[in-house]
């Protein structure tokens, strides 16, 4: 709505939705209780500025939806590596200090946005209708769920694989309902 129809533009929306993203992830820190209305602004925080940065990753950076996945996915990968580098864990189970929980929501981001990017190529891209396009994502969610009961697993690497693969799904299928199909 900011970038198209009020003609914002990627990059403008971006901010404007970065800067909501900063100020509930601030707020989700300061308070020292769990507040589920403020929790789920920020994750509906995360999800917007995730959508408009995949889009400008995407389309006003000049990189397409390859390039703009494998940036998303680079600055996933680092926020990861920082993270357990910094803290020695990223699960969130040791999301406990306001240091912890800036990367919890970092990484959140992040992930939102790379799912955003990967079922806008997907869909967009692989000649896939947008439906195809939810079946995809939902068999590769249904792999992960399959693997969790496998004995040697890794909790931590299925819970971040689900995270990533959760947004495009519900992408794809929100765009079923915005686009048709293609010819």
């Amino acid at each position: 709505a900011l970038s198209m129809t009020l003609n914002l533009g990627y990059l403008v929306s971006t901010g404007i939705f970065g800067a909501i993203f900063v100020v509930a992830v601030f707020a989700q820190i300061a308070v020292k209780r769990f507040l589920p209305w403020l929790y789920w602004a920020t994750i509906i925080a995360t999800t917007t500025v995730g959508t408009t940065l995949a889009d400008f990753a995407d389309r006003s950076l000049g990189i397409g939806y390859a390039g703009g996945t494998a940036l998303l996915l680079t600055l996933l990968l680092a926020s990861l590596w920082v993270w357990k580098r910094t803290l020695g864990s990223v699960s969130i189970n040791t999301v406990a200090s306001p240091k912890s929980e800036g990367f919890y929501w970092t990484t959140i981001m992040f992930s939102q946005t790379l799912g955003t990017a990967l079922g806008d190529w997907t869909a967009d891209t692989m000649s896939m209708v947008y439906p195809g396009a939810a079946l995809v994502f939902g068999a590769r969610l249904a792999l992960v769920a399959a693997l969790s009961y496998r004995p040697k697993r890794s909790p931590l690497a299925l819970f971040w694989a689900a995270f990533v693969l959760t947004p495009p799904r519900g992408a794809v299928l929100a765009d079923f309902h915005d686009k048709p199909p293609p010819p």
